[in-house]
């Protein structure tokens, strides 16, 4: 087998899921995707991304020669996504004045009220 570098893609045979992710045989190594690695999204259940005995596709992103250990990243495998084209908050001239005119309102009667409980 060639030698394995960083950002390689290989595929390998999931041997254990864990809450924190996925372990993967690839030849000589073992790999882990860690949840992190799974998705873009949200990953609630690691188990809903891969079963013992699947085949899995990962990008190598950190080897370990002498443990034989590879970082692994399902995510990486495609270009980031773009972010969306959301219209800017349009600044107001208001800003924070309504919290600075009502700030004096609530500090009084926030005094008032510790005022009667002495």
């Amino acid at each position: 087998m060639e030698k394995l570098k960083e950002n390689d893609v290989v595929v390998g045979i999931v041997t254990g899921i864990e809450s924190y992710g996925i372990f993967v045989n690839i030849d000589e190594y073992t790999g882990l995707i860690h949840i992190s690695e799974i998705s873009e999204n949200f990953v609630k259940d690691v188990h809903d991304y891969a079963n013992i005995g699947d085949k899995i596709k990962a990008k190598v992103i950190e080897i370990d020669e002498d443990k034989h250990q590879l970082k692994l990243s399902i995510k990486r495998l495609e270009p980031p996504k773009k972010k969306s084209n959301r219209e800017k908050i349009k600044e107001t001239t208001m800003g924070f004045s309504s919290i600075e005119n009502h700030m004096p309102m609530w500090i009084r009667d926030k005094i008032n009220e510790i005022n009667k409980k002495l």
